[in-house]
């Protein structure tokens, strides 16, 4: 009987033993994840989780039942050691599994701030599993102190839920504005202002120095402009990185992630990839796509072809962020963008419209999901939208559709 293996129980991987049974794969499947619980989901953690809201059972994308009613073998808590493509086998520890068919789910993992300059203090948190996130929660309570370092979403949603827990935020971005990497002036004057009104002290081109401790714990940081804060705890929002160093060393050929072709393939035959850790060709260039929405829809194209479809993965690219009581919406990348267009909603509503010329690539939109679904729509058909209907706010949206 075929043996379909997984490693990495996460969005993509529970995604894709899913959509491997429901395909009609009656062979045995193995779900392997480092974590010691059921496969789960990322944003709220540090959202509704963290905030009290949203119970630990909640979070799990499936119950264990789920797993148990479709034959699917759940390793939790168990660390792949190495991969032998050739002889097509996984060792764990001691243990050798053998496969037929094998899928990497790995996702990607938080960058930290190294040692040397405090990154291995007590209090020195990442927000990007459940035990981070229940490592940092006790210390997220009213009238302590924290830095967050790093002003991309996911800095700016750990600023949000700490000043919502009367927290005193201050925010550090090295770059010349908060979220500079990912949008456009806009966007950032936008959340800057949000943020603020809240009481976040957002600081931009200030980086952190170092930081400093007593007893092994962070009590000050030191920033690069010279001035120095006092703190209760850390938050390192600087990105991520794909997990990608198994693949690594099985071989496979890596290019910012592991690279697939259009199929989710990677360079053995064998071995497939899909979600944060899969790198893919997308509209001429090569990309990798940090998403729910990706790790699902990708994981389930790749269960697929694994069972000889041949469908080719093509991305929409979607995205969101909740902070405080604002939700963003993205669609499209706005890579290349030279022009944005503002179109003001109703009850402080707004969208920000990114073109390449005059054909739309991308849109930012914030508590507007009229306009976000109308931009999205026409981006997903390869269609563009006229800029003075756009940026008029009493004009309706919805013949751009048909046009």
């Amino acid at each position: 009987m075929t043996h379909i293996a997984v490693i990495g129980a996460g969005q993509a991987g529970a995604s894709l033993v899913a959509k491997l049974r429901k395909s009609g794969f009656d062979g045995d499947i193995t779900l392997i994840g480092a974590e010691d619980v059921l496969p789960y989901q990322r944003p709220p953690l540090s959202k509704a989780y963290l905030l009290g809201e949203m119970e630990l059972e909640r979070l799990f994308l499936r119950p264990q039942s789920f797993y148990v009613e479709n034959n699917i073998t759940l390793r939790l808590g168990t660390k792949v050691d190495s991969i032998d493509a050739d002889a097509k086998t996984i060792h764990i520890g001691d243990e050798v599994i053998s496969y037929d068919q094998l899928a990497l789910t790995t996702g990607s993992h938080p960058r930290r701030l190294p040692a040397t300059i405090g990154g291995d203090l007590d209090g020195v948190h990442v927000v990007r599993d459940l035990g981070d996130v229940d490592a940092m929660a006790p210390s997220v309570s009213e009238g302590a102190r924290t830095l967050i370092v790093g002003g991309g979403y996911i800095g700016l949603e750990a600023a949000a839920v700490c000043a919502k827990r009367g927290v005193s935020v201050t925010l550090v971005e090295m770059a010349d504005r908060i979220l500079q990497r990912v949008a456009a002036p806009e966007t950032s004057d936008y959340f800057r202002t949000l943020h603020r009104s809240h009481g976040v002290d957002i600081r931009e081109g200030v980086g952190l120095n170092h930081l400093e401790g007593e007893d092994g714990k962070v009590t000050r940081a030191v920033l690069s402009d010279g001035s120095m804060i006092e703190v209760d705890f850390v938050v390192v929002g600087v990105g991520i990185a794909p997990a990608s160093e198994l693949a690594d060393a099985t071989g496979l050929e890596i290019e910012n992630g592991i690279r697939t072709d259009a199929h989710g393939r990677t360079s053995i035959a064998s071995i497939w990839a899909a979600g944060d850790c899969a790198s893919f060709p997308f509209k001429g260039q090569r990309i990798r796509l940090e998403s729910v929405p990706n790790a699902i829809d990708q994981a389930e194209v790749v269960a697929e072809n694994m069972l000889g479809a041949q469908k080719t993965y093509v991305a929409t690219p979607w995205f969101w962020s909740d902070q405080y009581d604002v939700k963003l919406q993205i669609a499209g990348l706005n890579s290349g963008y030279d022009n944005v267009v503002t179109r003001q909603g109703a009850e402080g509503a707004v969208s920000f419209w990114y073109y390449t010329g005059d054909q739309l690539v991308a849109v930012d939109a914030m508590n507007d999901p009229r306009a976000y679904m109308v931009a999205k729509r026409l981006i997903e058909a390869g269609k563009t939208a006229d800029k003075t209907i756009v940026a008029n706010p009493d004009a309706d949206l919805k013949p751009l559709l048909k046009a």
